[in-house]
Order: structure tokens, then C-alpha cells, then sequence
């Protein structure tokens, strides 16, 4: 071990002579002075102050696109894609890959696993699109579909969910949006709370309505998006109900001369059901004026964008984020290709050994993610460094603490990059320039940390359905870890005192208090659930408000950071407040925990946790302990079960957390925390409430007698 150790440090001395050498040509070339001067530039003032509040508004011009916007009147989101198609025409828009078969493949353990076999991008233009919304919805019409209608979309993401959308949007119809991974009974709900008439939904989701068809009487219509290989069969459904292929309703379209009803900016465009964390999904009431609002300050974010840019989508168009996005991709005439979990890279799931990912193929320059994945980008990457040798390990975390230091000091690494990061880059194509992730909070180690390995800024941003994915987002330009930037142009933030969390606007150095964002973006409210949205929205000085029921703190630049949630802030035996969220944020990133579940009684001075391991991790601690083999087994092993304690509790003080916020106590789980089992929702948020009541008695033991 001695050799490595004086391998590496003569390394750095190597790079250190280096450094001083090249410092005046980057300097010059770079010109960090610059670039920290944009990277910290004050983005929000205040607007309005008393004595339990203060209000921020992001200071800025907005973008000329957004000036464009209002003066030629375009408040609707058919008039918006309308914009784009004259813009961008015969440019490519949206495509998918073909799916040429599907191939068993042989697995090393003898299990045989059923594979894709892709082609390449298939692209539809602008113009191409456009005829395809207008003949979808025109197809509607011809099937009795009513102008200013409701209709559920409920669909994997795929170029069929977004004309189909937009098809209804041009007749004035409501689009309804459900999770595709959503439980029948949240699917049933959506559907029959809304008198949906008409359903759209896929190939591959079609058996669900042999169930969901007997409890929804009001369905008259089904449409299915087809899929590639296998012919769609509608044979032993209900038959009072119409189903019709996707490419036929187009065709009907196609023939049909019947006029549309236009709609105007305060129609009610997407009613979008919440994932429900916190019970049964809700139907967040966005207008037209609601999105176009957020869309176009998202404009003033990402003004820099080029003709050779290209998106990867594969995120639920479900849910508001990857919808602005692909909504903002259109405006600027980005390509968008789709992609799935199980396809994205060239090791996924799906792509039979060989093959090529997504990503390869596509090579996109800009994505949208979540911290979930972004999370299992960062386990992946270590756990490959791990299995190199202690040389390649040294010199990897040499180069990511090396790249991080130059970074914050305005600097950027080509070199570096080139060589250790360039196959890490290929993971996800090799072109990305920056990722937008947003759904959660990101833990600002894994953030620092994927940023260096994919030499690509990651955006962290904030907003809510009810806000139309609208309040925060970080500059371009920002090189922070842990926050989510200033105030988007269509939005005021308003930090409110909670005094019951000790959460004031008077702290100091830097006000806190729950967030409230005001504006525009801000949703009518919560269908059919007037006192719900009594309790969340509020009109105050022509504004209209949502309480968001998050914990920020405002810093001296403006940029804002989201410490805490009201509802995940409990306040332990000795007094101290620990923020269930915020633990388990830092501890998914530990390589044994797939996901994690926070829990802490007021009565005790320490929280325990509840765990879903990473089945391939736990079987090496258990190939030391000698545990069973089997994952019910091994989460039942106590010797298994204490090493997974020791080294969670070591990782939590790598991670800088409070001994308080440190479980110390501990069960693992084998059963898989799906949307179908009810314990996290179709965002893969934990369904706290039911997590509890599912694993009370280990809980209550775990409090009866720790480790």
C-alpha cells in the first residue's frame, strides 16, 4: 500500500508544478474573475417586508422570447405550440427508436431474461406534428368527444402522449393526467372524480382496464397507443365501451371537416393528480395562463440553447417538470428523444448484451432528472471505483477533490476531463451540457460530486404542481451545492415565520420561514376539493398564493435554500427538531440503501430507520457474516443486521450529520416499496403515513430495545 501512497502523492506534485506553470494561460482563456462574478451576482430582492414575512422578486428584464409572447397575445398553450411549428417547421421534433424484436438472452446464472432489440431514432418534424395534433383532435370530434370535455391521459411517456395532448388542447378540451405507474385504485379515482367519458392510454397498459373498465361506468371511449411488435387486441373487454387505435383516430381525423372551440387563457388546460405523499392523489387545476406563465420565465434560465441541442425525455410527461421541459425543448426547436429507465444506457435492463442505449445513440446535451436517478448515477460510479484497485480508487477521488477545488475557484479541467471522466461522460452519451433536476431536494455531496464526474452543471430548481413547476431555479452560471436559486420572473417567494418550528424571518444571518410563492404560474386550485384549496391558495394584493408547507432561508445573494418541510419536522425528547427529509436525502446515498425511511417518536432522544437494501450490497456483508442467501433471510439476519446499523451510522457522520439526526436502530425490509404496495407514490416519494402503519410493531420494538 506504501508504493500507492507515494504514487499519488508524487502525482500531485507533478500537478502542482503543472498548476503553476499553465495558471496564466487559464486564467486567460477562462477567466474565472468573470465567471465567479456571474456565478454570484445578486438575483433577488426584497419587494415587501413586516414583521412575519419578507417578499423576493427576481430583479431581471424578461427574455425577449416573453416579450414577443405577450405583444402578439399568445396565452394559450395550442398558440404557444403554434409559434414553434411557424418557427421551426421542417425541423426534426420528436422521435422514438424502433423496436425491431425482442430476444431471450441467457443470464450467467442460468435465468433467462427477455431483451429489446433497437434501431435507430425515428423523427417526426414540426410540420409533421402539428398535422398529427390537429387530425387527433379532429379524430376526437369524430368519435362524439365534445369540445371543452375531459379526457384522461393515462401513458407511459412516449411521442403519442404529447400530440395527444396538445390534439385536445386545440379543441379547448381538458387534459386529465395520471401517473402511469399510479395503483388501480388512485387510477379509478382520477377518473371517476373527474366524469372522464374518454381515456387515452397505451399498448402496454391496456390489460389494467379489464379491472378499472368495471369501476368506471362513465367511460365510453378508450384509445390505446400501439406498440411495435405485437398487434393490439381489444377481444373479452367491456363492450358498451368504444376502442380505437391511436393511428386510426388520426386517420379519422384526417377526413373530418368539424370546426373546434379555441381556448382562451383562464381555461382550465391539465388537471394533473398529485402523486399523494400524504393520501389520495389530488387534481391540480392549471390553466393555460398558469402554464404559459412558467414557461416563459423559464426562458429567461435557458436563453442559451443552440440549433445542435438535443433532449432526452423519460421522466412522466405526468409530472409538470418533464412537461415544461418538453414544452420549453418545442419553443426552442430542440429535438426531443424518448427514452425509458430500462433503455437509457447501454447496461440498462432492457438492451440485450451488445446493444446500444438510448443515450449512446441520441447523444442528448441536455436532461431533466430527479434526484433518484441522479442518486443511482452516483452509486454506480463509486461502486466501480470501489471494485478497481486501490491506485485507480486514490486517483479517481484525487481527480473528482481536485476538479471540485479548481471549480469553485472559477476554473474548468479539460484535460481532467478528457482523460479520467471521458468514459463516465459516454455513460450518458458523452455530449451532456447541463441537467436540470428538480422533484426533491438533492444532497449536496452527491450533487458536487456527479457535476465533477459528468463535467456538466447540474440546475437544481423548485417548484410544485401548484405552481406550474414554477418558484426557483439556479443560474446557469451558479456553482453552489444545496440550493435551488432565485425567484423565476413570473413569481414572487414570500418567506412566512413558523414560529411553532422556531422558523423566523428575523433569524440571523439569514431569514427563514415557510414558503409561499405568488404569481401568476400559481394553479386555480384542487378539483372538486374546495376546502382543501381554501386552505392552500389565497389572493392577497391581486396575487394570487400557495402555501408550498416548505421550510427556505433566503441568502445575501437571493438564492434560496429549502431546509426543512413542516410536515417532516419532528421535535425530539431533549428539544431539537430533526428533519425526517433531510436525513433520509443524505443517507439514500449510502451504497447498501435502496431506500430509506426515517422515523422518529417525540417521546425517545434518537430516530430509527427503516430500510430497503440493495440486494447485491447486503449479500456481500452477508458472504462475510455468513447469512443466508435469500433476501427475506438476510434482512432477518441480526448479525447482518448490526453491520448494516455500524455502517450506516459511519456513513451518517461522513455526511455531517447531528448525532441526534443518527439512527440508532434499524430493520431492514424485503418487501419492494412499489406504487402498487401503497408505500411510496408514483414519483417514488415515501408514503410516510402508510410505511409506519405497515412496519408499526418493528418500529415499537425497534424503541423497546436498540442495538
Amino acid at each position: 500500500m506504501d508504493w500507492i501512497f507515494v504514487s499519488i502523492k508524487a502525482l500531485q506534485g507533478l500537478v502542482f508544478i503543472y498548476d503553476i506553470i499553465t495558471y496564466p494561460i487559464y486564467w486567460l482563456v477562462q477567466r474565472p474573475d468573470k465567471v465567479l462574478k456571474n456565478a454570484t451576482k445578486q438575483s433577488a430582492i426584497k419587494v415587501e417586508e413586516s414583521e412575519n414575512s419578507i417578499t423576493f422578486r427576481n430583479p431581471a428584464e424578461v427574455s425577449e422570447i416573453f416579450l414577443q409572447f405577450t405583444k402578439n397575445k399568445i396565452d394559450t398553450l395550442d398558440k404557444a405550440f403554434k409559434f414553434a411549428v411557424a418557427q421551426h417547421g421542417r425541423r426534426s421534433a420528436i422521435g422514438s427508436r424502433d423496436l425491431i424484436a425482442e430476444e431471450d438472452e441467457v443470464q450467467p446464472n442460468g435465468r433467462i431474461f427477455k431483451k429489446f432489440v433497437l434501431g435507430d431514432y425515428r423523427w417526426r418534424t414540426f410540420i409533421d406534428m402539428d398535422v398529427d395534433v390537429d387530425n387527433f383532435g379532429r379524430g376526437l370530434a369524430e368519435l362524439g368527444v365534445t369540445d371543452r370535455e375531459r379526457v384522461v391521459i393515462f401513458s407511459e411517456t412516449r411521442v403519442e402522449w404529447l400530440v395527444a395532448t396538445f390534439g385536445c388542447l386545440r379543441r379547448g378540451m381538458t387534459c386529465v393526467t395520471l401517473y402511469a405507474n399510479l395503483g388501480e385504485e388512485a387510477i379509478i379515482h382520477g377518473i371517476n372524480e373527474t366524469d372522464t367519458e374518454t381515456i387515452i392510454t397505451s399498448h402496454e397498459l391496456l390489460p389494467k382496464f379489464h379491472q378499472i373498465l368495471r369501476m368506471t361506468p362513465k367511460v365510453k371511449n378508450v384509445i390505446v397507443f400501439e406498440g411495435q411488435l405485437k398487434p393490439l387486441s381489444f377481444v373479452d373487454f367491456n363492450k358498451e365501451v368504444k376502442f380505437s387505435r391511436y393511428t386510426d383516430v388520426i386517420e379519422l381525423g384526417s377526413k373530418s371537416t368539424k370546426a373546434g372551440t379555441w381556448p382562451s387563457a383562464n381555461d382550465i388546460a391539465i388537471i394533473m393528480y398529485t402523486s399523494g405523499s400524504t393520501g389520495t392523489p389530488k387534481g391540480v387545476m392549471m390553466t393555460h395562463k398558469n402554464i404559459i406563465s412558467a414557461l416563459m420565465s423559464y426562458t429567461n434560465v435557458v436563453s442559451k440553447m443552440f440549433n445542435n441541442d438535443v433532449y432526452m425525455a423519460y421522466l412522466p410527461l405526468a409530472h409538470v417538470l418533464e412537461l415544461i421541459a418538453e414544452m420549453m425543448c418545442l419553443l426552442y426547436g430542440i429535438k426531443i428523444g424518448y427514452s425509458t429507465a430500462l433503455t437509457m444506457t447501454d447496461t440498462s435492463g432492457k438492451i440485450k448484451k451488445g446493444g446500444k442505449g438510448d443515450a449512446t445513440v441520441l447523444r442528448p446535451t441536455l436532461i431533466a432528472s430527479v434526484p433518484l436517478i441522479l442518486d443511482r448515477i452516483y452509486k454506480n460510479i463509486t461502486e466501480k471505483v470501489e471494485k478497481g484497485g486501490q491506485f485507480s480508487k486514490g486517483l479517481f477521488n484525487y481527480a473528482i477533490s481536485y476538479k471540485e477545488k479548481w471549480y469553485q475557484k472559477g476554473f474548468d479541467t479539460p484535460i481532467l476531463n478528457s482523460i479520467i471522466f471521458r468514459s463516465i461522460r459516454s455513460l450518458l452519451g458523452g455530449n451532456v451540457r447541463f441537467l436540470l433536476s428538480g422533484g426533491a431536494p438533492l444532497a449536496p455531496e452527491n450533487h458536487s460530486f456527479v457535476r465533477a464526474a459528468l463535467c456538466a452543471p447540474i440546475l437544481q430548481g423548485y417548484g410544485l404542481t401548484e405552481t406550474s413547476s414554477g418558484a426557483c431555479i439556479m443560474d446557469i452560471e451558479d456553482r453552489s451545492v444545496g440550493k435551488v436559486g432565485s425567484p423565476l420572473v413570473c413569481c414572487d417567494i414570500k418567506l412566512v415565520s413558523w414560529e411553532e418550528g422556531g422558523y423566523l424571518v428575523s433569524d440571523k444571518p439569514s431569514p427563514r420561514g415557510e414558503i409561499h410563492v405568488g404569481g401568476d404560474n400559481v394553479a386555480l386550485g384542487y378539483f372538486k376539493q374546495k376546502e382543501k384549496t381554501r386552505e392552500d391558495f389565497y389572493e392577497e394584493n391581486g396575487r394570487r398564493w400557495f402555501k408550498t408547507g416548505d421550510i427556505g432561508v433566503v441568502h445575501e445573494d437571493g438564492t434560496f435554500q429549502i431546509i426543512d418541510r413542516k410536515k417532516d419536522l419532528v421535535k425530539l425528547q431533549a428539544g431539537e427538531y430533526i428533519s425526517l427529509g433531510k436525513v433520509e436525502s443524505e443517507l439514500k446515498g449510502c451504497p447498501l440503501v435502496e431506500n430509506i425511511c426515517v422515523y422518529a417518536d417525540p417521546r425517545h432522544s434518537y430516530p430509527v430507520a427503516l430500510i430497503l437494501p440493495n440486494a447485491k450490497k447486503l449479500n456481500e456483508i452477508a458472504a462475510q457474516e455468513n447469512g443466508a442467501p435469500k433476501l427475506e433471510n438476510l434482512c432477518k439476519n441480526k448479525v447482518v443486521e448490526k453491520e448494516v446499523l455500524k455502517l450506516l451510522q459511519e456513513y451518517a457522520k461522513k455526511r455531517n450529520l447531528e448525532k441526534f439526526e443518527i439512527p440508532q436502530a434499524m430493520r431492514l425490509c424485503s418487501e419492494p416499496w412499489t406504487p402498487d404496495s401503497g408505500l411510496v407514490t408514483a414519483a417514488f416519494k415515501l408514503k410516510r403515513k402508510n410505511i409506519e402503519d405497515l412496519y408499526r410493531q418493528e418500529i415499537e420494538d425497534m424503541y423497546k430495545k436498540k442495538f
